[in-house]
């Protein structure tokens, strides 16, 4: 049930891209096409599952021992610079359509703020192993989720009427607010499920 409570915590109520509003600049970068959305949400769920894991195992053999927290960030950024490395060149040999259509953006997963916000959220909130795997597992699912309903939102966009005022980022921008709204109504669940698994 712990985990359960984590997955719709993350997912939907403290979603990374709606509710913590990091990691929008491929939210509204590549989400015009479900299928470059889908591959961005992919590669970021990637990375940051691999990403967290590695910094947690960072942070508590190497930095606390040392006494360098201080360098964290650093740390942090260089262990998810080489991962983007790793998923970067996967992309271009096996799925080069793909890699060229992401463009800027899949290099730019490296300084994405939301694969950086969940590994050191996953130490400020003091997470074991396992719940910060679950943690960026499911936080990755929730970037994933978001962009893909984005994409799908943008696609319906080109054959609509949208006033010449609101076209192109300002109705992506009005879209994303209404999405960070939408996913507000599903605060006080996660509160409701602990309650339950307390009784």
């Amino acid at each position: 049930m712990e985990y359960i409570v984590l997955a719709i915590n993350a997912i939907l109520v403290q979603n990374i891209l709606l509710a913590q509003y990091l990691g929008n600049c491929p939210f509204m970068g590549v989400s015009k096409k479900m299928e470059t959305a889908t591959g961005m949400g992919l590669a970021v769920l990637f990375v940051m599952t691999f990403a967290t894991c590695i910094t947690w195992f960072f942070q508590h053999y190497f930095l606390i021992p040392m006494h360098i927290e201080y360098l964290q960030t650093i740390v942090f950024i260089v262990v998810i610079a080489a991962l983007v490395q790793l998923v970067e060149m996967f992309l271009k040999k096996l799925i080069p359509p793909l890699f060229r259509s992401l463009g800027i953006f899949l290099p730019l997963i490296t300084t994405n703020c939301a694969i950086l916000g969940v590994a050191v959220l996953c130490i400020r909130k003091d997470l074991g192993f396992m719940d910060s795997l679950f943690f960026a597992v499911f936080s990755g699912i929730g970037f994933l989720l978001a962009i893909v309903v984005f994409a799908g939102l943008r696609e319906r966009f080109e054959i609509s009427f949208i006033p010449k005022a609101l076209q192109d980022t300002s109705i992506a921008l009005v879209t994303a607010g209404l999405m960070a709204l939408a996913f507000y109504g599903f605060v006080g669940i996660d509160g409701s499920l602990k309650a339950l698994t307390m009784n």
